[in-house]
């Protein structure tokens, strides 16, 4: 089984309040998975690359999820998504959006460009310390990746 210990995340997140209340959660449910943060669509897709600043693999590990906001300033959630989706060392990354967007064409536009899964923010500690346990439980420790998998 996977553990909820020892698989890097990377949240990708503009907001620093909703980076607080999302690592708050984690921790809260007892995640203790390395979180990785960039606050924007361009490092994230640098992060995902090792290019720049990401270079370096051992304190820039790639994720096994990633938690993708979709407004972020200078490459949107979607540029992320299609680029993942277009580069064979992180097609099958699993990639949950967590937005604010509830906007059905938001929704149907992620899972078109290969989103695993889409999830609105919550307004409460409470629901968004759920959501935290819920995504360690399935992404972390349930979810089986494949064994070719975004080396």
């Amino acid at each position: 089984m996977n553990s909820l210990h020892s698989s890097t995340i990377l949240l990708v997140e503009d907001d620093p309040a909703d980076v607080f209340r999302i690592q708050r959660a984690f921790r809260k449910a007892d995640i203790t998975s390395p979180m990785q943060v960039v606050d924007d669509g361009e490092k994230a897709i640098y992060y995902l690359s090792g290019q720049a600043d990401y270079h370096n693999r051992d304190c820039y590990p790639l994720p096994v999820l990633v938690l993708l906001d979709l407004k972020l300033p200078r490459r949107s959630g979607f540029d992320v998504l299609n680029w993942l989706r277009n580069e064979s060392d992180t097609k099958l990354l699993p990639v949950v959006v967590l937005t604010s967007s509830e906007q059905q064409s938001d929704i149907d536009q992620a899972y078109a460009a290969g989103a695993n899964s889409y999830l609105a923010k919550p307004p409460s500690p409470t629901e968004l310390l759920e959501m935290a346990r819920t995504i360690g439980l399935y992404w972390l420790l349930f979810n089986r990746l494949p064994k070719a998998r975004f080396s």
